[in-house]
């Protein structure tokens, strides 16, 4: 007992030791040095000293009633060991052994407690005075241990930091290594990154090092909420305050921004790893590879392999299968074929990745023979099949249409034994689908049962094939019979359903199936909203579209930037381009990023609304969002301006394309054409025309109608003629655009019987003339002075239900005043009228002056107010014919009142005019007006004098 209790009063000496004064931990080392250890004895002495303890070399010694206990602190380790020395004989003294198991458990339970008590206080209440009266009580200066527990078990950062800043307050001392890297931990797992970078600071300042697993977790922090930029800068501000980020940290930032696919990020880290001295392996070799090829940047990628030879690390099979991969699927297929070759060059034996890997390259790149030549070389001394090569391969075969070959392989795999997996089976029904074969893809549904049974997929595949072909009531058995074989639709089931029904325009159906997914046990995700969204913006439906968009955000999605996309779209579609606007501020004010998709369709909406600025604002910004403009963006801009009267700009955007590296597409090749033509260049549009058939796309009816267009405005038609007959050669059917330029370029030219012949033809091939084609031949034949042809026509027309518009009308107009038939000009006229057609200024003019020529001055005069009241200006031609006609009509004082009107808006008048009206007005004795008239004769006179003088 007597033992015991002295026990006792040794490690209650410990905690006054290292409680009461703090001073004992200012001289343990910090954690990068190595522990220490402290022997414990005690023995009796007759007078204590002066202080509570004191330092002697290595020893401690502390005060403890009529006792001392003395500390051996050795540089080894940190915990406090007993030094058993060998008492004198006779001495009589006791010694008490507390460095033994029993003070060591009770120092950690003694911790633990304490631990505990401060992990209620910052559990229990609000940080403030009172939450900090209280640690006081439980302790006054905290030991290290303590700290350490206490942080070690929070999980709120806030009150974390609040703590380990009143810790740092009140002993006035900073805290040790440990302890930074436990808030830092909290901080990483709670992802509050606010302090981060002041807690490095610190570090950086006190000379601590940061641990490898803090540094990681970091790292991990960062790219598992999304934030991969904001991981880069952690590494970043690491090497900023001059830590080594650990190793594991780089491997894991360059794993994640590969898969996120920032491939120039991913560079950028590995090669700062390699500056800090970090070797690296092969496999962030091939993490590098895949990165880049997938990108298609396959320059960067074949340079990181000849880095890798440079530094002496042999490519193994998995960095083959890479580039075999990554190169074919990026359409590079003999750099795929070199790196099979090469595999087995190095001595490799390629494995199943590797064949499975080139056999679907070959066969997307419909090189079907070579995938079969593989396959079978593969399967030579085989006994056991592979089965992915089997399932590539029927794959390979289904999408070229050869479904017995794939009908074969499922045979072949039965003969060795094998069955054919529901992959297979659900391979087939893809490819069946894809070409339309939906009773053949039922009947395999049926047959497959006997192999495989059907899963979830092969369930969505039927559904999907069936709602494509329309047949709503079939997918709705099946999915009966999907239920009742105990699988039940998931929200992919439901996402083809309403994407198809939608696609078919049947909404109602769509709508029934959105509203009841929730009693199929699944919740609508972003690509169920996005397709009724699109569906209902198809048809019009614009506001409800817009209603479910914000009950989308209402349900917690985030819209990506297809949302947006059919949004604004669907709004300009149906002339609410401010709504449209308005869902591009929206996109930004949320924090969504625009990708280049919704950029093109933006600006391709405001040049079609006429916003020819907005479409020229929006093609910069661009570059703005971090994207570089593609041949899309380049076609909508050039098409854009070529619209609005801007073709002249094509020259300059089209080099600019070529600069910037942008492979022009067919849609491309024919935006530049048109815009070369509008410009006038047609020489450059039918170079790029051929240049087009070289480099393999095929020229369009739109490519070829754009080139006889231009040809045949420059007069060149035999050319164009030719380029007609071209066109038809290569078997594409010519449209009634391409049918109307040409009778326009042959009718300008007064070539009327050719085209007679072209309309003939464009009639004998089952293309029906538009009222433009009507409008071309009418034209031609009125400046032809052949208006009875021209009645025909008109007649011919309204035979063929081609309403006449406008401009039919004013050409038949203009064309009878001109042979002074203004009787019948003016039936049309009234014709024009009842049909609620608004004339042209030029059909206006025409008509009054027709009516003032014919003395019909009452009927010319009423329609020029009637054209004035309607907003239109009249033009000199008109004056001039309304004087005219009413001075030879006896009406002087009228005529003067026009002739005043025509000088105060500065419209030129003729000495003719001036003469007639002169005439009249001497005729009816208006001799003041007459001498107003006459002033303006001799001004007329002597400023042509003047200009011929010059």
């Amino acid at each position: 007992m007597a033992a015991a209790a002295a026990r006792a009063r040794a490690v209650t000496s410990c905690r006054h030791g290292v409680h009461g004064n703090g001073g004992f931990f200012k001289t343990l080392p910090t954690s990068q040095e190595q522990p220490t250890s402290v022997a414990c004895t005690t023995q009796a002495t007759p007078s204590p000293p002066r202080w509570p303890f004191s330092v002697a070399g290595n020893r401690v010694i502390c005060r403890k009633g009529g006792s001392f206990i003395s500390y051996s602190y050795h540089r080894s380790c940190r915990r406090f060991t007993s030094d058993r020395p060998s008492p004198p004989a006779g001495d009589g003294s006791r010694f008490v052994d507390v460095g033994g198991n029993h003070s060591v458990n009770a120092c950690k339970e003694q911790t633990r407690a304490t631990v505990d008590e401060v992990c209620r206080v910052l559990d229990g209440s609000p940080w403030g005075p009172d939450a900090e009266r209280l640690l006081s009580e439980i302790h006054g200066k905290p030991s290290q241990e303590v700290i350490f527990g206490v942080l070690k078990r929070q999980k709120d950062l806030n009150f974390a930091l609040k703590y380990f800043r009143w810790v740092e307050k009140i002993t006035a001392e900073p805290h040790r290594v440990e302890a930074y890297n436990s808030v830092l931990m909290i901080l990483a797992v709670t992802r509050k990154y606010d302090c981060l970078e002041k807690l490095l600071e610190e570090m950086s300042i006190l000379g601590y090092g940061l641990s490898n697993n803090v540094c990681i977790e970091l790292v991990k922090s960062f790219i598992k909420s999304g934030r991969l930029r904001g991981a880069v800068d952690s590494i970043q501000m690491l090497r900023k305050f001059k830590f080594r980020p650990a190793f594991s940290a780089y491997t894991t930032l360059i794993g994640a921004l590969a898969n996120a696919r920032e491939p120039d990020l991913a560079l950028t880290m590995f090669h700062q790893m390699q500056e800090l001295g970090y070797e690296v392996n092969i496999q962030l070799f091939t993490t590098m590879v895949r990165v880049f090829a997938r990108e298609g940047r396959l320059d960067a990628a074949l340079s990181l392999l000849e880095e890798m030879k440079s530094n002496s690390f042999e490519a193994d099979l998995v960095l083959y299968n890479v580039c075999i991969d990554c190169f074919g699927k990026v359409g590079k297929v003999d750099m795929a074929w070199k790196f099979f070759h090469e595999l087995k060059a190095q001595g490799l034996r390629p494995d199943d990745v590797s064949y499975t890997s080139m056999i679907g390259v070959l066969w997307k790149a419909n090189r079907l023979s070579e995938a079969v030549g593989l396959f079978e070389e593969m399967e030579q001394d085989r006994k056991v099949p592979c089965a992915f090569a089997y399932n590539t391969m029927i794959m390979g075969y289904g999408s070229a249409g050869l479904f017995s070959d794939a009908y074969k392989l499922l045979d072949r795999l039965r003969e060795k034994g094998c069955i054919p997996s529901v992959v297979a089976y659900n391979s087939i029904l893809t490819c069946l689908g894809r070409k339309g074969k939906v009773d053949e893809a039922l009947n395999l549904f049926e047959e497959m049962k006997k192999d495989a049974e059907p899963n979830l997929s092969t369930y969505n595949i039927i559904i999907d094939i069936l709602c494509t072909s329309g047949k709503i009531e079939a997918a709705y058995q099946i999915q009966e019979t999907m239920e009742n074989a105990g699988l039940f639709p998931n929200v992919l089931t439901v996402n083809i359903m309403v994407d198809r029904l939608c696609k078919s325009q049947k909404l109602d159906e769509a709508w029934k199936i959105f509203e009841g997914i929730s009693q199929k046990g699944c919740t609508p995700d972003a690509v169920t909203y996005c397709s009724l969204i699109d569906g209902l913006g198809r048809r019009g439906k614009v506001d409800e579209a817009y209603r479910l968009f914000e009950r989308m955000l209402d349900a917690g999605h985030n819209p990506n930037a297809v949302v947006y996309t059919s949004l604004i779209r669907n709004f300009f579609r149906h002339d609410r381009k401010e709504d449209g606007h308005k869902i591009f501020k929206v996109m930004n004010r949320r924090g969504c990023l625009p990708d280049l998709i919704l950029l093109n369709t933006y600006m391709d909406c405001a040049f079609k609304a006429g916003e020819v600025e907005k479409g020229r604002s929006i093609f910069e910004d661009i570059r703005a969002h971090g994207f570089s403009p593609d041949a899309r963006s380049y076609s909508i801009l050039i098409h854009g301006l070529t619209k609005a009267g801007h073709a002249r700009e094509t020259y300059k955007l089209f080099y600019d394309m070529k600069e910037q590296g942008c492979v022009l597409d067919t849609l491309a090749y024919n935006a530049v054409i048109d815009g070369f033509c509008k410009a006038g260049k047609v020489d450059k549009a039918y170079q790029l025309l051929e240049e087009m058939k070289v480099q393999g796309h095929p020229p369009t009816v739109v490519t070829y109608g754009s080139v006889i267009d231009g040809l045949a405005k420059i007069d060149r038609l035999d050319e164009g003629y030719m380029l007609f007959e071209e066109a038809k050669s290569h078997g594409i059917v010519l449209n009634v655009v391409v049918y109307s330029n040409l009778i326009d370029g042959f009718g300008k030219v007064g070539r009327i019987d050719e085209a007679y012949l072209i309309m003939e033809e464009m009639m004998q091939k089952g293309i029906t003339p538009n009222v433009y084609t009507w409008n071309c031949l009418i034209d031609a034949l009125v400046k032809a002075e052949e208006i009875s042809e021209a009645l025909v026509c008109l007649q011919s027309m309204k035979e063929m239900k081609c309403a006449p518009n406008t401009y039919t009308y004013s050409i038949l107009i203009n064309g009878l005043c001109r042979v002074q038939k203004y009787n019948k000009a003016f039936v049309f006229w009234q014709e024009m009228q009842k049909q609620g057609l608004v004339p042209s200024v030029v059909t206006y003019t025409t008509m009054i002056s027709g009516l003032a020529k014919v003395g019909n001055v009452t009927e010319a005069n009423r329609l020029f107010e009637k054209f004035k009241a309607s907003g239109g200006i009249p033009d000199s031609v008109s004056f001039n014919a309304l004087i005219e006609g009413m001075s030879n009509a006896n009406r002087a004082m009228d005529a003067y009142r026009i002739f005043e009107e025509t000088r105060l808006r500065g419209c030129k008048l003729s000495a003719k005019t001036c003469i007639v009206l002169l005439d009249s007005l001497h005729k009816a004795e208006c001799l003041e007006q007459a001498a107003i008239v006459g002033a303006v004769l001799r001004e007329m006179a002597k400023s042509q004098h003047a200009a011929r003088s010059l």
